[in-house]
């Protein structure tokens, strides 16, 4: 049996006829980016969007969400990224009674043979993560819980440098060392995914890999020179998928976004015949 777990984040999603950043209308991506979930020849288990739900926080947008999100029959997990509000959040989806209460966003969830742990790295009012003392405690607790299953650790803020400059200076700025120390500990720990950097990319990290994924809409331009402006693009979406079988690896596949020609199978009927 194998588990499918994917993997969108960073929607930016704003209430009907508003335009994030004043120039793109995410809903339509992030409409393309569920169909493209429903088209997969196999379907995901589940799907955890890693932060940036809405662009504000605003009630109009988490209702607008809810509205997108819905043809997805799966079980869909939310975080929160710097761009979300917790209590808009869950006065947004009611249902998902995962959302708990009070504080901080964290839960985990058994997803196939997979253990899915989400951890809350927002500081509220600010653009930048943390993990507190409080959090990574709950983090080892989970995790000494669940040291006999594969578990996938989700947050929004990746805890690496990423080296593209404005982006690390908004990202984890307190307990990657610490979290890195607590993953070094459990070796079940097949990956830590990430949102917040509309990119992919993958390091090595507590002796398992950390990874950030590309949003459906736009995203971060790709340029690590340390002074590089603050800037987005319309590069082509994607999302992740991680592919789990019992007795094997995680695997993970970058999947586009979007319309393709194909598939096309690799023979060719005018070919010469030896």
């Amino acid at each position: 049996m194998t588990t499918f777990l994917a993997q969108l984040t960073d929607l930016h999603i704003r209430e009907p006829g508003r335009l994030a950043y004043g120039r793109i209308d995410t809903a339509p991506y992030l409409q393309r980016a569920v169909q493209c979930v429903l088209r997969l020849k196999q379907r995901p288990d589940a799907v955890v969007i890693t932060g940036d739900l809405t662009d504000f926080g605003a009630a109009a947008e988490y209702a607008h969400l809810q509205e997108l999100l819905a043809p997805l029959p799966m079980p869909v997990y939310l975080m929160p990224g710097n761009h979300d509000d917790r209590d808009a959040l869950r006065a947004g989806f009611p249902a998902h009674t995962y959302l708990g209460q009070g504080g901080f966003i964290q839960y985990a969830v058994r997803i196939g043979d997979l253990r899915l742990i989400a951890i809350d790295t927002c500081v509220a009012g600010h653009s930048h993560g943390a993990l507190c003392a409080q959090r990574l405690g709950w983090l080892a607790e989970q995790l000494a819980l669940y040291r006999d299953e594969p578990v996938i650790v989700a947050m929004h803020h990746p805890p690496f440098e990423t080296l593209i400059g404005h982006m690390d200076q908004i990202g984890l700025l307190e307990g990657a060392e610490a979290l890195e120390a607590l993953i070094a500990q459990h070796p079940n720990v097949e990956r830590v995914i990430c949102g917040h950097l509309h990119r992919a990319i993958d390091v090595r990290f507590g002796g398992s890999i950390a990874s950030t994924a590309p949003g459906p809409a736009h995203q971060v331009c790709l340029d690590l020179a340390p002074d590089a402006p603050a800037a987005w693009m319309l590069e082509p979406p994607g999302f992740r998928i991680h592919a789990w079988r019992a007795g094997g690896r995680l695997v993970t596949h970058l999947a586009p976004s979007g319309s393709f020609e194909g598939p096309y199978p690799f023979n060719d009927d005018d070919a010469p015949i030896d």
